[in-house]
């Protein structure tokens, strides 16, 4: 793993919710840090309600965590573009985020402890 890259099981239950929907929650969460980013908490994909992701077409490049795919939210009332990452094949050091989604929380999506 890099050593600016920490991955630890985050404490408590963590919930997602977008465009006024619930999308999960978990127990078995992990936070991923990375240098002077903030926090990221990714969800593993059983906690998530699936049916609400649609797969794109984005990817991007880590050179520490491998290629990323990208997932929007379709709500009853809106399509949060691209708001949702996954590494599929992460790189050896950071394996513990594969099956794990990880969101942006723009306003409309949002990550909390409960």
């Amino acid at each position: 793993m890099a050593d600016h890259i920490t991955i630890r099981k985050a404490e408590g239950t963590w919930s997602v919710r977008a465009g006024g929907a619930v999308l999960g929650e978990s127990a078995n969460a992990l936070e991923l840090v990375e240098g002077d980013y903030p926090s990221v908490i990714y969800f593993p994909r059983d906690d998530i309600a699936m049916a609400f992701l649609d797969r794109t077409e984005k990817s991007t490049h880590c050179p520490h965590k491998g290629d990323a795919s990208y997932f929007s939210v379709v709500t009853k009332s809106t399509t949060l573009s691209d708001v949702v990452w996954s590494y599929e094949t992460p790189k050896e050091g950071v394996a513990r985020i594969k099956d794990h989604l990880a969101f942006y929380t723009n306003g409309d999506v949002t990550v909390e402890q409960i």
